[in-house]
């Protein structure tokens, strides 16, 4: 079984308002999913929230965790930190030279290395090869 949370309140340091939470966690209170006793509170999100809304965490340390389960993965509990949207910063805009890099890394991925050429797929597999010369080596 995965490890039980007990509610407890917590003073958050940021805003002086006290909570419920199920706990600490190495410092950080830990939260659960919405919609239950000691759910995240209004302004904490984590990294794909703040993405979303185009923001990212600007090298801040997180100040809360968020524990939730998965029913399908044999009740695993998973923790994920939890940031601050007031101190968030936003996303730094693509560059020409960004995209040109982003580019060239895809490219590469597409090349292999047994034909010494550019497909239309990504190449996989220890040997880096596509699909036509995996299935000549195989066959």
């Amino acid at each position: 079984m995965g490890r039980r949370f007990e509610l407890v309140t917590v003073v958050l340091p940021w805003s002086g308002q006290a909570v419920f939470c199920r706990g600490e966690l190495d410092g950080l209170p830990v939260f659960g999913w919405r919609g239950r006793p000691g759910a995240v509170p209004a302004g904490l999100c984590t990294r794909r929230q703040l993405r979303a809304e185009g923001l990212r965490p600007g090298g801040a340390d997180p100040v809360a965790l968020l524990v939730f389960g998965h029913r399908r993965a044999a009740r695993s509990v998973e923790v994920c930190p939890l940031w601050r949207r007031e101190t968030a910063r936003a996303v730094r805009p693509m560059t020409p030279a960004r995209w040109l890099a982003i580019e060239a890394a895809l490219r590469a991925r597409r090349f292999c290395r047994t034909h010494l050429g550019h497909v239309d797929h990504v190449v996989r597999g220890p040997l880096r090869q596509c699909s036509d010369c995996y299935v000549g080596q195989v066959a």
